[in-house]
């Protein structure tokens, strides 16, 4: 499973919201390295405004893999005898993976100072190649790493996993976060996983984070605007 809307009511929870979760990074690694592309030589403050979300876009993504490196893995390593070896090679792609991001880090501080069209392009590059690779670490996790979490992770487990991202996220980014994870769901996706959330969450999300939400991604999108 490449992308949220191919989930089907068979597929167990813990699939479906793994996958809604990579469709953010997906969605956002794309959407970074077109929006920079547009972005005019001189126009420092349109590259600081995509600077600054390329650097919450990496948090998100450390913050998701230490999840999993600290918290997932550690519980379903021991139900697992040959298949251990496709759960440390995630933990290995993981650090090849910091390495672009530090690679996109470096180019967008200096882009986002001068937004010159030569630092421009050479980011949008840095981006283009950090989410081909990102791109096949998740597939490569949801097809061959995911059913054995659907098999042998309970569900205490799984909610201690959630937990650790919670933790890493800032409390005024928590419905900035729902949203990403919720804007390219099917109605049935986005149901079952508010239903799984406290109820505080659920009436903050609807009496605020929506709108929260939509006025973060037009200021990032321009004139881009999400359904």
């Amino acid at each position: 499973m490449t992308s949220s809307s191919t989930s089907t009511s068979t597929v167990h929870p813990y699939v479906r919201e793994m996958a809604m979760i990579h469709q953010v990074f997906r969605r956002e690694s794309r959407l970074l390295a077109e929006l920079v592309r547009e972005v005019r030589p001189g126009d420092t403050a349109r590259a600081g405004v995509l600077a600054e979300h390329w650097r919450q876009y990496a948090v998100g993504l450390h913050a998701h893999h230490t999840g999993e490196d600290e918290v997932l893995w550690p519980a379903l390593l021991p139900h697992l005898d040959l298949d251990a070896e496709q759960v440390l090679a995630m933990e290995n792609q993981h650090h090849e993976l910091s390495e672009g991001i530090e690679e996109v880090r470096r180019v967008a501080d200096r882009w986002a100072a001068h937004a010159r069209p030569e630092d421009r392009d050479e980011l949008a590059g840095a981006l283009e190649r950090h989410r081909r690779q990102l791109c096949t670490h998740l597939d490569e996790e949801e097809r061959a790493v995911m059913p054995l979490v659907a098999l042998h992770v309970n569900e205490e487990q799984w909610r201690a996993v959630g937990e650790r991202g919670l933790a890493e996220t800032p409390r005024n980014r928590l419905m900035i976060a729902l949203g990403a994870i919720l804007e390219d769901t099917s109605p049935e996706e986005r149901q079952e996983f508010l239903a799984r959330l406290p109820l505080p969450a659920r009436l903050g999300w609807r009496l605020l984070g929506r709108r929260q939400y939509r006025r973060e991604t037009a200021r990032i999108r321009g004139g881009r605007t999400t359904d």
